[in-house]
């Protein structure tokens, strides 16, 4: 069930001697005011995918940008490449390599602030055969 307490948040604008960070926040925040819908996480999503493709980065490589910018929303707003990524790395202590750096455990708390579902990560299908073994088959 989800709570309306927490507001997302957006980013703020990185450090000037960061050109590549600076070219996604300014990508991302100005498509963010073009994008005809009501849900702001569905504006998020948009504004993230439309970024990475402009810029020809990986939606996941955005998302960590924006998130280390301070972006905090709900899961809906993330394309799932990078909740594949995000729920990973939170499964590991932070103090392990390739665990979760501050920001990441932040958005975590948000999301688990805003009412998103805790177990997400392990109620996900995986798929266990994938579709081109099948394909030659008769």
């Amino acid at each position: 069930m989800r709570t309306t307490e927490t507001t997302i948040q957006y980013p703020l604008p990185p450090e000037a001697e960061q050109k590549g960070p600076m070219s996604i926040y300014a990508k991302f925040m100005q498509h963010l005011r073009h994008v005809p819908h009501n849900r702001e996480e569905i504006k998020i999503l948009s504004a993230i995918q439309f970024t990475a493709d402009m810029l020809d980065y990986n939606d996941a490589l955005v998302s960590k940008i924006l998130v280390d910018l301070g972006l905090r929303a709900p899961r809906m707003a993330f394309p799932a490449e990078y909740l594949d990524h995000a729920d990973m790395t939170l499964m590991r202590n932070p103090w392990d390599v390739g665990g979760p750096n501050e920001t990441l455990q932040a958005l975590r708390d948000f999301w688990y602030a805003c009412g998103d579902d805790k177990f997400a990560a392990v109620k996900k299908e995986h798929v266990l055969v994938q579709a081109s073994m099948h394909e030659h088959v008769s």
